[in-house]
Protein backbone atom coordinates (compact mmCIF):
# COMPACT_ATOMS: atom_id res chain seq x y z
CA UNK A 1 0.00 0.00 0.00
CA UNK A 2 1.40 3.49 -0.94
CA UNK A 3 1.17 6.99 0.82
CA UNK A 4 1.60 10.24 -0.18
CA UNK A 5 0.97 13.59 2.32
CA UNK A 6 0.29 17.12 1.00
CA UNK A 7 -0.05 20.71 2.28
CA UNK A 8 -3.00 22.60 1.55
CA UNK A 9 -5.25 25.60 1.99
CA UNK A 10 -9.05 25.67 4.43
CA UNK A 11 -10.34 26.69 1.23
CA UNK A 12 -8.61 23.78 -0.68
CA UNK A 13 -9.69 21.25 2.22
CA UNK A 14 -13.13 22.56 2.10
CA UNK A 15 -13.69 21.85 -1.90
CA UNK A 16 -11.95 18.73 -1.24
CA UNK A 17 -14.75 17.73 0.82
CA UNK A 18 -17.32 18.64 -1.38
CA UNK A 19 -15.58 16.35 -3.98
CA UNK A 20 -15.73 12.98 -1.99
CA UNK A 21 -18.62 14.12 -0.02
CA UNK A 22 -20.36 10.27 -0.87
CA UNK A 23 -17.79 8.71 -0.11
CA UNK A 24 -17.15 10.58 3.41
CA UNK A 25 -16.73 7.77 6.44
CA UNK A 26 -19.42 8.31 9.37
CA UNK A 27 -16.42 9.31 12.00
CA UNK A 28 -13.57 10.81 11.26
CA UNK A 29 -10.05 10.72 13.03
CA UNK A 30 -9.03 12.80 15.63
CA UNK A 31 -7.95 15.78 14.69
CA UNK A 32 -9.09 15.72 11.41
CA UNK A 33 -11.89 18.03 9.22
CA UNK A 34 -12.76 14.37 7.68
CA UNK A 35 -12.08 11.27 6.10
CA UNK A 36 -13.40 9.25 3.12
CA UNK A 37 -12.67 6.62 0.82
CA UNK A 38 -13.05 6.38 -2.94
CA UNK A 39 -11.47 3.47 -5.30
CA UNK A 40 -9.14 1.88 -2.85
CA UNK A 41 -7.92 5.56 -1.58
CA UNK A 42 -8.33 6.64 2.06
CA UNK A 43 -8.34 10.60 2.38
CA UNK A 44 -7.97 12.25 5.90
CA UNK A 45 -7.63 15.86 6.11
CA UNK A 46 -6.36 17.51 9.28
CA UNK A 47 -6.58 20.48 11.07
CA UNK A 48 -2.90 21.56 10.50
CA UNK A 49 -3.45 21.48 6.48
CA UNK A 50 -2.03 18.08 6.04
CA UNK A 51 -3.73 15.90 3.70
CA UNK A 52 -3.07 11.83 4.07
CA UNK A 53 -3.78 9.77 0.74
CA UNK A 54 -3.39 5.72 1.50
CA UNK A 55 -4.02 2.71 -0.60
CA UNK A 56 -3.27 1.35 -3.73
CA UNK A 57 -3.53 4.86 -5.88
CA UNK A 58 -2.69 6.95 -3.27
CA UNK A 59 -0.10 9.22 -5.30
CA UNK A 60 -2.02 9.64 -8.48
CA UNK A 61 -5.14 10.86 -5.78
CA UNK A 62 -2.76 12.95 -4.36
CA UNK A 63 -1.28 14.55 -7.37
CA UNK A 64 -5.02 15.99 -7.94
CA UNK A 65 -4.65 18.32 -5.74
CA UNK A 66 -0.95 18.67 -5.67
CA UNK A 67 -1.38 21.72 -7.69
CA UNK A 68 -1.61 23.57 -4.71
CA UNK A 69 1.70 24.63 -3.30
CA UNK A 70 2.57 22.77 0.32
CA UNK A 71 4.40 24.62 2.84
CA UNK A 72 7.50 22.30 1.99
CA UNK A 73 7.74 23.05 -1.34
CA UNK A 74 6.96 19.62 -1.95
CA UNK A 75 3.65 18.19 -2.73
CA UNK A 76 3.78 14.42 -2.48
CA UNK A 77 6.45 13.33 0.08
CA UNK A 78 7.97 9.38 -0.12
CA UNK A 79 9.08 7.42 2.34
CA UNK A 80 12.56 5.72 2.96
CA UNK A 81 12.16 1.69 2.43
CA UNK A 82 14.77 0.06 4.46
CA UNK A 83 14.35 -3.16 2.11
CA UNK A 84 10.80 -2.59 3.52
CA UNK A 85 7.90 -3.74 1.70
CA UNK A 86 6.20 -0.76 -0.44
CA UNK A 87 4.39 1.96 2.10
CA UNK A 88 5.44 0.33 4.93
CA UNK A 89 5.75 3.85 6.44
CA UNK A 90 1.79 4.07 6.18
CA UNK A 91 0.87 0.30 7.79
CA UNK A 92 -0.39 0.10 10.99
CA UNK A 93 2.52 -1.23 13.09
CA UNK A 94 3.84 -2.11 16.44
CA UNK A 95 7.71 -0.19 16.67
CA UNK A 96 9.68 -1.43 19.29
CA UNK A 97 12.95 0.24 20.63
CA UNK A 98 15.23 0.05 23.84
CA UNK A 99 17.30 2.74 25.74
CA UNK A 100 20.14 2.93 28.36
CA UNK A 101 21.77 -0.47 26.94
CA UNK A 102 25.01 1.66 26.87
CA UNK A 103 24.34 3.97 30.25
CA UNK A 104 26.50 2.44 32.57
CA UNK A 105 23.61 4.59 35.15
CA UNK A 106 19.89 4.31 35.08
CA UNK A 107 18.01 1.06 33.68
CA UNK A 108 17.52 -0.43 30.41
CA UNK A 109 14.14 1.25 29.29
CA UNK A 110 12.23 -0.93 26.42
CA UNK A 111 8.88 0.35 24.62
CA UNK A 112 6.89 -0.85 22.26
CA UNK A 113 3.80 1.20 20.62
CA UNK A 114 1.32 0.21 18.38
CA UNK A 115 0.78 3.23 15.56
CA UNK A 116 -1.94 2.32 13.32
CA UNK A 117 -2.55 4.09 10.15
CA UNK A 118 -5.51 6.20 11.47
CA UNK A 119 -3.11 7.72 13.69
CA UNK A 120 0.09 8.51 11.68
CA UNK A 121 -0.86 11.85 10.61
CA UNK A 122 -1.40 12.93 14.50
CA UNK A 123 2.13 11.60 15.46
CA UNK A 124 3.27 13.47 12.52
CA UNK A 125 1.74 16.59 13.69
CA UNK A 126 2.90 15.92 17.16
CA UNK A 127 6.44 16.16 15.75
CA UNK A 128 6.94 12.78 16.46
CA UNK A 129 10.33 11.44 14.91
CA UNK A 130 13.68 10.41 15.64
CA UNK A 131 14.29 10.95 19.44
CA UNK A 132 18.07 12.26 18.78
CA UNK A 133 17.14 14.86 17.00
CA UNK A 134 15.04 16.27 19.96
CA UNK A 135 15.79 17.89 23.20
CA UNK A 136 14.76 16.23 26.40
CA UNK A 137 12.61 18.80 27.25
CA UNK A 138 10.74 17.59 23.86
CA UNK A 139 11.20 14.09 24.70
CA UNK A 140 9.17 13.82 27.89
CA UNK A 141 6.70 16.00 26.77
CA UNK A 142 5.89 14.21 23.64
CA UNK A 143 6.30 11.00 25.63
CA UNK A 144 3.06 12.16 27.22
CA UNK A 145 1.44 12.91 24.26
CA UNK A 146 2.19 9.76 22.24
CA UNK A 147 1.00 7.49 25.55
CA UNK A 148 -2.47 9.26 25.83
CA UNK A 149 -2.51 8.77 21.92
CA UNK A 150 -1.77 5.39 21.27
CA UNK A 151 -1.36 2.04 22.65
CA UNK A 152 1.85 0.81 24.28
CA UNK A 153 3.36 -1.33 26.53
CA UNK A 154 6.97 0.09 28.53
CA UNK A 155 9.25 -2.08 30.29
CA UNK A 156 11.80 -0.75 32.85
CA UNK A 157 14.36 -3.05 34.24
CA UNK A 158 16.08 -1.11 37.53
CA UNK A 159 20.24 -1.76 37.75
CA UNK A 160 19.11 -3.98 41.02
CA UNK A 161 16.96 -6.27 38.76
CA UNK A 162 19.30 -6.08 35.94
CA UNK A 163 22.35 -7.24 37.68
CA UNK A 164 20.53 -10.02 38.73
CA UNK A 165 19.74 -11.20 35.27
CA UNK A 166 22.91 -10.11 34.00
CA UNK A 167 24.74 -13.27 34.34
CA UNK A 168 22.37 -15.73 32.63
CA UNK A 169 21.19 -13.48 30.26
CA UNK A 170 24.01 -11.32 27.99
CA UNK A 171 23.05 -8.15 26.75
CA UNK A 172 21.72 -9.32 23.29
CA UNK A 173 19.56 -12.57 24.65
CA UNK A 174 17.83 -9.80 27.47
CA UNK A 175 17.06 -7.33 25.13
CA UNK A 176 15.29 -10.20 22.84
CA UNK A 177 13.32 -10.93 25.74
CA UNK A 178 12.46 -7.89 27.10
CA UNK A 179 11.22 -6.88 23.35
CA UNK A 180 9.36 -10.18 22.69
CA UNK A 181 7.56 -9.22 26.00
CA UNK A 182 7.01 -5.75 25.26
CA UNK A 183 5.58 -6.81 21.84
CA UNK A 184 3.79 -9.77 23.35
CA UNK A 185 2.05 -7.79 25.99
CA UNK A 186 1.26 -5.33 23.81
CA UNK A 187 -0.63 -7.69 21.37
CA UNK A 188 -3.21 -8.36 24.44
CA UNK A 189 -3.72 -5.00 24.88
CA UNK A 190 -4.89 -4.36 21.36
CA UNK A 191 -6.80 -7.36 20.74
CA UNK A 192 -8.56 -8.32 18.51
CA UNK A 193 -6.73 -6.02 16.74
CA UNK A 194 -3.83 -6.75 14.72
CA UNK A 195 -0.57 -4.99 12.88
CA UNK A 196 0.01 -4.77 9.94
CA UNK A 197 3.63 -5.38 11.08
CA UNK A 198 6.25 -5.58 13.88
CA UNK A 199 9.18 -3.66 13.48
CA UNK A 200 12.10 -3.87 15.29
CA UNK A 201 14.52 -1.88 15.75
CA UNK A 202 17.68 -3.92 14.80
CA UNK A 203 20.26 -4.66 17.66
CA UNK A 204 21.45 -8.32 16.62
CA UNK A 205 21.29 -9.96 13.07
CA UNK A 206 17.89 -11.45 12.69
CA UNK A 207 19.03 -14.72 12.89
CA UNK A 208 20.39 -13.86 15.98
CA UNK A 209 17.33 -12.48 17.52
CA UNK A 210 15.50 -15.72 16.35
CA UNK A 211 17.89 -17.78 17.68
CA UNK A 212 17.45 -16.25 21.35
CA UNK A 213 13.85 -16.01 20.53
CA UNK A 214 13.32 -19.63 20.61
CA UNK A 215 14.36 -19.70 24.63
CA UNK A 216 11.68 -17.72 25.28
CA UNK A 217 8.20 -19.45 27.22
CA UNK A 218 6.06 -17.26 24.34
CA UNK A 219 7.64 -16.07 21.63
CA UNK A 220 6.24 -13.73 19.16
CA UNK A 221 7.36 -15.10 16.00
CA UNK A 222 5.31 -13.89 12.85
CA UNK A 223 5.02 -10.71 10.73
CA UNK A 224 8.42 -9.43 12.43
CA UNK A 225 10.64 -6.97 10.37
CA UNK A 226 13.93 -5.75 11.38
CA UNK A 227 16.13 -2.60 10.48
CA UNK A 228 18.67 -0.46 12.05
CA UNK A 229 17.24 3.18 12.25
CA UNK A 230 13.53 1.95 12.13
CA UNK A 231 12.12 5.55 13.66
CA UNK A 232 13.61 6.93 10.18
CA UNK A 233 11.10 4.19 8.57
CA UNK A 234 8.20 4.25 10.79
CA UNK A 235 6.48 6.43 13.57
CA UNK A 236 6.21 3.43 15.72
CA UNK A 237 9.25 2.91 16.11
CA UNK A 238 10.22 6.38 16.42
CA UNK A 239 7.26 7.17 19.23
CA UNK A 240 8.27 4.06 21.08
CA UNK A 241 11.93 5.18 21.48
CA UNK A 242 10.52 8.40 22.70
CA UNK A 243 8.89 6.74 25.44
CA UNK A 244 11.57 5.09 26.37
CA UNK A 245 14.31 7.28 26.56
CA UNK A 246 11.35 9.46 28.29
CA UNK A 247 11.46 7.00 31.19
CA UNK A 248 15.06 6.65 31.24
CA UNK A 249 15.29 10.33 32.01
CA UNK A 250 12.90 9.90 34.42
CA UNK A 251 15.02 7.14 36.32
CA UNK A 252 18.08 9.31 36.61
CA UNK A 253 16.10 12.34 37.68
CA UNK A 254 14.51 10.41 40.57
CA UNK A 255 18.24 8.61 41.34
CA UNK A 256 19.58 12.21 41.51
CA UNK A 257 17.54 13.22 43.92
CA UNK A 258 17.84 9.90 46.03
CA UNK A 259 21.74 10.48 46.05
CA UNK A 260 21.91 13.93 46.25
CA UNK A 261 23.81 14.13 43.02
CA UNK A 262 23.46 14.70 39.33
CA UNK A 263 23.78 10.99 37.98
CA UNK A 264 25.04 11.04 34.18
CA UNK A 265 24.12 8.34 31.39
CA UNK A 266 26.38 7.72 29.08
CA UNK A 267 30.03 5.17 29.68
CA UNK A 268 32.36 8.08 30.22
CA UNK A 269 34.90 9.73 32.73
CA UNK A 270 31.92 11.44 34.38
CA UNK A 271 30.57 7.89 35.68
CA UNK A 272 33.56 6.65 36.83
CA UNK A 273 33.73 10.04 39.22
CA UNK A 274 30.18 9.93 40.23
CA UNK A 275 30.16 6.17 40.76
CA UNK A 276 33.31 6.86 43.06
CA UNK A 277 31.20 8.89 44.95
CA UNK A 278 28.65 6.62 45.53
CA UNK A 279 31.44 3.65 46.36
CA UNK A 280 32.22 5.56 49.22
CA UNK A 281 28.99 6.41 50.62
CA UNK A 282 27.40 3.29 50.28
CA UNK A 283 30.03 0.70 49.10
CA UNK A 284 29.22 -2.32 46.28
CA UNK A 285 25.57 -2.65 47.89
CA UNK A 286 24.50 0.77 46.98
CA UNK A 287 26.02 1.35 43.68
CA UNK A 288 24.81 -2.12 42.73
CA UNK A 289 20.81 -0.09 42.74
CA UNK A 290 22.02 2.53 40.50
CA UNK A 291 24.51 1.20 37.73
CA UNK A 292 25.28 -1.99 35.37
CA UNK A 293 28.07 -3.19 37.53
CA UNK A 294 29.46 -5.78 34.32
CA UNK A 295 30.47 -2.11 32.92
CA UNK A 296 34.19 -1.36 32.88
CA UNK A 297 33.10 1.42 34.72
CA UNK A 298 32.44 -0.25 38.05
CA UNK A 299 36.48 -1.48 38.27
CA UNK A 300 37.43 2.48 37.18
CA UNK A 301 35.56 3.78 40.24
CA UNK A 302 37.21 1.73 42.52
CA UNK A 303 40.31 2.13 41.26
CA UNK A 304 39.24 6.12 42.19
CA UNK A 305 38.45 5.37 45.56
CA UNK A 306 41.70 3.23 45.93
Amino acid sequence: MSQAVITVTPAVIEKMKTTYQAHLAPKAPPYSIFSAKKNGVTITAYRSGKVMFQGGNAEAEAAKWATVPASSGKAVSKTKTAGLPAGFAGWSVIGSDEVGNGSYFGPLTVCAAFADREHLAYLKELGVRDSKELTDPQIRILAEKIKQAIPYQLLVVAPEKYNQIQPQYNAVRMKVALHNQAIRLLLQKIAPQTPDAILIDQFTPEANYRKYLRQEAQPVTQNLYFTTKGEQYHLAVAAASIVSRAAFLDWLDEASKELGLTVPSGAGSKSDQVAAVVLKKGGLPLLSQYVKLHFANTEKAQKLVR
